[in-house]
């Protein structure tokens, strides 16, 4: 498997036998990142405009030009094939026979991958990579060597996003205050930021701390697994 040095852009294909790491030869110029949601109108007669309901967000799509060469090697009779590089990314575009479907990938570009840096309110769903699936694979090849092999390449990928039930579950942490949730502790987190994510009230974090037997808030162990117990309706604060 192949080791992306430090900042280097990199794939990962998860096949159905394991993953495999794909260097990407030069980091790229541009990201882009498409993310829309789709909401409904709701006609009420007599307003000037229609009200707006969420229905669902729409996956998210990650588009980026890789560029590759193997002209550095010679063009003449020692010249070496730039599909050596690209075929092994344009193979995730392709029906993997014992997965009966193309594979996901992810692509990685370092710290700071947008999406990392969400409100603390949406921590569930920050995120150091992209995971999808290659929908389109444009190759454009671009310098020959003189008996005919491709040595200079493009390739367009767009990637839409591939998140499993399970896991969107699991980030989004939908929560009501009235019912009773389990929640496990990042590094990082207080009580009080636990509350606001179940209560929107962070000066509930008392309540939790009694429900949890948790004498001193301020020693929390990451990994530990809390009740976060429900609000009655018309509870007071705790």
């Amino acid at each position: 498997m192949a080791i992306p040095q430090p900042g280097q852009a990199y794939l990962v294909i998860h096949w159905q036998a394991g993953d495999e790491t794909l260097p990407v030869q030069y980091n790229p110029t541009e990201l882009q990142l498409e993310k829309q949601s789709q909401f409904a109108e709701i006609n009420i007669p007599g307003l000037i405009s229609p009200l707006q309901q969420f229905v669902r967000g729409n996956a998210e799509m990650l588009t980026v030009e890789l560029f590759f060469d193997t002209s550095d090697k010679g063009t003449g009779v020692n010249a070496i094939s730039v599909a050596t590089l690209t075929d092994p990314v344009y193979a995730a575009n392709r029906i993997e026979p014992t997965g009966h479907a193309p594979p996901t990938v992810t692509f990685h570009w370092g710290d700071g991958f947008p999406g990392g840096q969400l409100p603390e309110k949406q921590a569930g769903q920050r995120r150091d990579s992209f995971t999808g699936v290659i929908v389109s694979c444009r190759q454009h090849f671009t310098f020959w060597s003189r008996s005919g092999l491709p040595l200079r390449a493009k390739l367009n990928l767009s990637i839409r996003e591939y998140l499993p039930l399970d896991l969107q579950l699991a980030q989004l942490n939908p929560s009501s205050p009235d019912r009773t949730h389990g929640h496990v502790l990042r590094q990082g987190e207080t009580l009080q930021s636990v509350a606001n994510t179940y209560y929107l009230r962070p000066g509930e974090w008392r309540r939790i701390a009694t429900d949890n037997g948790i004498e001193d808030p301020r020693r929390l162990t990451p990994g530990n697994q809390l009740r976060v117990p429900r609000i009655p309706p018309g509870a007071s604060a705790a």
